[in-house]
């Protein structure tokens, strides 16, 4: 079997709402976290940490989240958008796109704070592996319409589109820095990687930006 073959090895379909679940064990690490600011850093992706040996925290960050309102806000744009790709995908493929692509914007994040220079600083929440799952939901339904602050229309596709470019204006620009932009556009080169090389579909095409 070739390696193309391997890397496109379909998973089980099967479907048992692993949405729901992934929500719940994010409101799990918040009571946890709550409790105990020590608990949450540990699980937190601090890049001094990274380097004494704490490399669970790359997958243990998308779990965890400063405040109240992160974790929603974050919680309603998974369960809007990962219900229905979970259901294109298959629960199983779902998960394990959900880890990988956050998994990865995590690495890219700790990338760049290490040649920048940044070791102490805290990174968290699902946002990385939310805009995988947009990206995802904007390849599976192109012309979806979202309704931003349930007024403004737009279709998915220009949505991740808006997104990706308020993302990069930011991250170059040197606003808001608290938001880690990089790991929201990590979430997006990833999870469109993800397509080209696991599901074998070009989201360029999907979205008729591509010939």
């Amino acid at each position: 079997m070739t390696r193309k073959n391997i890397l496109r090895r379909p998973l089980p379909y099967t479907h048992f709402n692993a949405t729901l679940y992934i929500i719940v064990l994010n409101l799990v690490f918040f009571l946890i976290t709550s409790f105990s600011r020590d608990v949450q850093i540990t699980l937190s992706m601090v890049p001094a940490l990274v380097n004494r040996g704490y490399l669970w925290s790359f997958l243990t960050y998308m779990f965890v989240h400063a405040n109240f309102n992160h974790i929603l806000f974050n919680m309603i744009g998974l369960f809007i958008f990962g219900t229905q790709v979970e259901h294109e995908m298959g629960s199983w493929e779902f998960i394990m796109f959900y880890l990988v692509t956050g998994f990865l914007a995590g690495l890219l994040s700790y990338g760049i704070y290490i040649l920048s220079g940044i070791q102490v600083v805290a990174l968290m929440g699902a946002s990385g592996a939310l805009y995988a799952v947009m990206l995802a939901f904007a390849t599976y339904y192109p012309n979806a319409r979202i309704f931003i602050m349930g007024i403004i229309p737009m279709r998915s596709v220009t949505l991740v589109l808006v997104y990706a470019g308020i993302a990069l204006i930011n991250q170059f620009g040197g606003m808001n820095s608290s938001v880690a932009h990089m790991t929201h556009l990590g979430g997006f080169v990833f999870a469109f990687l993800y397509f080209l090389i696991r599901i074998g579909r070009n989201p360029l095409e999907a979205w008729g930006l591509k010939g």
